[in-house]
Formats: structure tokens, sequence, C-alpha cells
């Protein structure tokens, strides 16, 4: 078997499964990770036969896309901010509009003046960080910035220590249960508080791809309908008491829970709340400052 005949291999194989483009774009992560080569040197190569052990392993990761499950899993890689993470069902595969709450926090810190190269007193907390990907992109942008991250899942937080250390940066990991109060006093004080927390109401679990709520982590997806906003009611309490004065809180949000979120951070007393639309116009993001 060729290149070439693998792609079409693959192709075929998934066309039931996703649109043209995406399974074109599939066939072309699958091909990088088994051969090892670029898009360009296999275009050239693409007459080159695949090795036995390289037609293996491309049956293997055809059966498993088969039964829906993400191409980021199967390859136990996915991209974000131009950076490759390491992922497996430990953690969410991190997703382009995380990537924009990711920015929006670094851009926020340089244009008002909190953030500076030679500040080594700038903190930031993620909660709930999964792979990792939010607080070592902000790392990446603001190297003088001390990181912290938090999570409640040790499989995650070793995934999010691998990718750290493969990128580079030099975050502070910590196993912890957010919602336990009692939890919290192990903790300091930040300029920046950011959270992507679970927001997916349970009932909109039946409307969801199975490929999501067949293969990615429940616990870090889904809340109850009757306490949807159990984690921003928790971010606004610890943050009151662990953001430094003027401090920053930002969040990324359920889309039909903007205003309630919204009117969740006023009635806790925070200041200057916006409410910011992705790049798909949807209500993702807020952002709140302590008052005082």
């Amino acid at each position: 078997m060729t290149i070439q005949e693998a792609r079409q291999t693959i192709l075929i194989e998934i066309k039931d499964l996703y649109e043209i483009n995406e399974a074109a774009n599939i066939a072309e992560l699958v091909l990088e990770k088994i051969t090892e080569k670029n898009k360009l040197s296999r275009a050239i190569e693409k007459e080159k036969s695949l090795s036995p052990n390289e037609i293996e392993e491309l049956k293997k990761i055809i059966s498993r896309l088969k039964i829906n499950e993400p191409v980021q899993y199967v390859l136990e890689e996915a991209w974000f901010a131009g950076m490759k993470f390491k992922v497996n069902k430990s953690v969410l595969i991190p997703r382009p509009e995380t990537e924009e709450l990711a920015d929006w926090v670094t851009r926020d810190s340089i244009k008002n003046n909190q953030y500076s190269i030679n500040n080594n007193q700038f903190s930031i907390l993620d909660i709930g960080t999964g792979s990792g990907c939010i607080p070592i992109t902000i790392k990446k942008k603001l190297p003088g910035a001390v990181v912290t991250a938090i999570d409640v899942c040790s499989d995650a937080l070793f995934i999010a220590t691998e990718n750290a250390i493969a990128n580079e940066t030099e975050i502070e990991f910590t196993l912890l249960d957010f919602l336990d109060e009692n939890k919290w006093k192990v903790l300091g004080n930040y300029d920046v508080i950011v959270s992507n927390p679970p927001y997916v109401k349970q009932s909109e679990k039946q409307s969801m791809h199975l490929r999501v709520t067949d293969h990615e982590p429940q616990k870090a997806l889904f809340v109850p309908d009757e306490d949807a906003l159990i984690f921003y009611k928790k971010l606004a309490d610890f943050s009151l008491l662990h953001l430094n004065p003027k401090g920053k809180l930002f969040v990324e949000i359920n889309e039909a829970l903007g205003d309630d979120v919204v009117n969740l951070f006023q009635q806790k007393g925070f200041n200057s709340i916006e409410l910011k639309k992705d790049m798909q116009g949807k209500d993702r993001f807020v952002k709140a400052v302590k008052s005082w």
C-alpha cells in the first residue's frame, strides 16, 4: 500500500462519519503520524510503499476512528495556539474557543499594564486545567508571570505536566478539588484567575455528538440542570477571596447562560463585567473585575 492509497483508504473508511473536508484533514493527520513525514514530503513520495508496521498501525487507527473515537485521542495529540499537546481520555480535547480565552487573558494583561516582562510578581491561576493548554499558552506569551494550575484529576495533571515540559514552560500544578471550599486555603492570591469549567447541562447531552459524549471525560463537561452555575458561584466566591485588589476573573461559559453568569457576578459585587462572543458569534466568555 502506497501513501496515496493509504490516504484513499482512510477517506473511504470514514466518509460516512465526517464531512469531506474534515475527513481529508484527518487523513493528513493520520498519515503524518504514521509516516513521520510532513505534507509536502508525502506529496512528493506519494507512490512510496508503507512498511508492514505502518500498515498495521493504519488499520488500528482506522478501526478506532470508525467507532467515533476522536482523532485527537487516537493519535494522542492535539494542536492548540500553535503548540502540540498530548491528550488522552483523562482530559478534554482543547477547543479553538478556549484558545480565544487564553488570548484574551494575555492581551488584556499587557494592554492594561498589569503585566510586564520584568514583573515576576504577576500571578495567574487556572482552575480545572485539564491538558494544561490554558496556563501553558499564557505562560508562553507572558513568560515573566508566575502561573499555577489546579485540577481534581491526577491523571489530567500528569498529562498537563508532560505538556508543560514538552512546551518548555514552568507551571506549578496542584491536585485539588475546587468545589471543596475547605481546600481553598492552600492556594494564594492572584492577579488573574481563569477557568474553563464544566458548563454543559445534562439535558443538552442528547443533542451532542457521540464523539464527545462517548469518549471525552464527563466530569469535565457536564453540570446538573438544576445547578448549572455551580462552578461560577464557586469561582466568584473564591475570586473575591483570592484575587488581588482590582484583580480579574476570566471564564468560558455555556452560550445559553451568558446573562445568567453576568447577573451572578454582578450580585457578587464584581465591577466592569464584560460578556464577549467567540469567533462564531456566540456568547462564550465573561471577564469580571474585583471592585476593591
